[in-house]
This record gives structure tokens, sequence and C-alpha cells, in this order.
């Protein structure tokens, strides 16, 4: 578990299938993060449960630290940060993060973001011990390019025409940060 001032990441568990799959359905996630397929919830909780077993993938829910309505904490997800493609010998992974729209722009991407670098980048067995981290993120999605680079994510290239925009085609960036880009604390 990874822990900020604003959210804490888990382990997905099969019970986030309902929440993940309602921010998949969504039309702005859709457009924004190129989804072009809705999974049902239990397509959810079958791609949870397979990744739970995988090595080359490690996916966090997104919770809440805030107090919810009545004051108390809740450990409910509101949207999920996976590393993905971890490359042991190429010491690289990949990055993608969704939120369920209610959540996004309160800093909660940020913050799972820079836990997720750091850990990353941390040596083991406190990290992964990784290199290299990557993301692609649709030129269409101004919002989340200033995100990453505010975080020190570096354009790396442009992959032309290799995403959708509903039914137009859109270029998607390709962006990565170094372990020699961050200072990780000792």
């Amino acid at each position: 578990m990874l822990t900020g001032e604003l959210v804490a990441l888990r382990p997905v568990e099969p019970r986030d299938a309902g929440p993940l799959a309602r921010a998949s359905r969504d039309p702005e996630t859709q457009r924004l993060t190129g989804i072009v397929k809705n999974m049902t919830d239990a397509q959810w909780q079958q791609w949870i449960e397979e990744g739970a077993e995988s090595p080359t993938r490690v996916d966090y829910a997104m919770t809440s630290l805030m107090p919810n309505g009545d004051g108390a904490m809740s450990d409910e997800c509101i949207g999920e940060i996976v590393i993905d493609n971890i490359d042991q010998v190429n010491r690289s992974a990949s990055l993608r993060l969704q939120s369920l729209p209610e959540f996004r722009g309160r800093g909660y991407g940020r913050e799972a973001i820079s836990l997720v670098v750091s850990y990353v980048f941390a040596t083991p067995p406190q990290g992964l011990g990784l290199h290299r981290l990557s993301l692609e993120v649709l030129a269409i999605n101004p919002r989340a390019r200033m995100l990453y680079e505010s975080l020190g994510f570096v354009q790396e290239g442009v992959l032309r025409d290799a995403g959708r925009d509903g039914e137009h085609w859109c270029d998607v960036v390709v962006m990565s940060l170094l372990e020699d880009d961050i200072d990780l604390p000792e």
C-alpha cells in the first residue's frame, strides 16, 4: 500500500470492478483515453483477477484519504493506476491512470502518479528498482500532458494517427521519466 496526503493506493480487488467499469464507460474518459471497448463488471472482475497473478503488472485502486460526508474515511475506489509491461531485464515499465469523473481535477491523480514514480524507481525491496517509466497520452488531452510534464515526464515522440477521437484519428504522444530525472529519498 502506498499512502500520500490525498490518496492511498491499495491493490485492486474484485469489489472495485463496478467503479472501474463506471469510470471506463464515462464518455469523457473514453474520449481522452481512447477506450473503444466497454467492459462489463464481470469482465472487469476477470481482468482484476488476471492482473493479480501477473508478474509484469501492478494494479492499484486509488482511494481518497479525505473524510466522506459523515466524517469517516472511505476505502472506496475512485480510480486506478497501473504499472504495466514491467521488464526487469531492461528495468522499464509503462504507466496508465483513470479516475472516476467526479474525482478528476482534485489532485488525486497527481499524487497517485508521484507515489507510483517513487515506488517504481526505489531500490528493492522498497520498490521495483526500474530505470525508465513511460506512458502514452492522446494528443487531444493537453490537460493530462501538462500534468505529466509537471511531474517530470519528457516527450519522446509522436505516434501519428495511432489513437481514436470518436470517428477521427489522433496522434499519441509518448512520454517517459528516467530514474536520473528525479531526486529520490536516500
